[in-house]
């Protein structure tokens, strides 16, 4: 039996007008969880990502922090949908960039709405796939996996990607989905055991190297 290891990004630039890029605080949040693999005398057999910058670079602080050195197949598959063409598709209007606390609950809002409207089908976001195409890319990354490893597997992706992996393992609905999305946290850990059958739910958004009081102020949600 294996382990997969999902594992959102670092915090990112959210609210800038290129989101795609760590803050020094996300790749520290990396590096620390590389640092926490090598306290626990983990070594990957494989690694994944996406192709975003945001998952490369926390695969780097992953691999920095364990001191060895380590690549990682990019994979389409594995990036995030566009939040920016998902609320474009159900408020075309421009928004602000959000500096208070209702602006960004607004801005989440818009967001729940657009995801449950593109699950649904009614909307297709420009530049999209279709929802099912966007399962079928994250779960041929999952069959693959399932297929040709066995020891300990590391993917590195965004919370959309993870949260619809939850889900299509769980058998979860599309509402749960979203909760569970917009509830991930930055470099956070997830894990699935599994056999060349199935995968199998372990933990869910956990953050085991953060647990000490030196980094209360280092969990982040965007």
């Amino acid at each position: 039996m294996g382990t997969l290891y999902l594992v959102r990004h670092g915090q990112a630039s959210f609210g800038a007008d290129d989101y795609d890029v760590l803050s020094d605080l996300g790749y520290r949040q990396a590096l620390r969880l590389g640092e926490y693999f090598k306290y626990k005398g983990i070594a990957f057999d494989a690694a994944y990502t996406g192709t975003l910058r945001r998952q490369i670079k926390t695969f780097d602080g992953i691999a920095e922090g364990m001191g060895m050195p380590m690549s990682a197949t990019a994979l389409p598959g594995l990036n995030e949908y566009d939040s920016r063409a998902v609320i474009a598709a159900v408020h075309p209007h421009p928004l602000e960039k959000p500096t208070t606390p209702e602006m960004y609950r607004s801005h989440f809002r818009l967001l729940k709405n657009g995801l449950a409207q593109w699950m649904a089908g009614v909307v297709r976001p420009q530049g999209m796939p279709s929802y099912s195409g966007f399962v079928a890319g994250i779960t041929d990354v999952l069959d693959h996996i399932r297929k040709t490893h066995e020891g300990h597997v590391l993917l590195v992706s965004s919370g959309g990607p993870i949260s619809t992996a939850v889900g299509h393992v769980l058998g979860t609905s599309p509402q749960t989905t979203i909760e569970l999305n917009l509830r991930i946290r930055n470099a956070s850990l997830t894990e699935f055991a599994f056999t060349p059958r199935r995968h199998m739910l372990v933990t869910y958004n956990t953050l085991p190297h953060l647990d000490a009081p030196e980094h209360v102020d280092w969990i982040t949600y965007a």
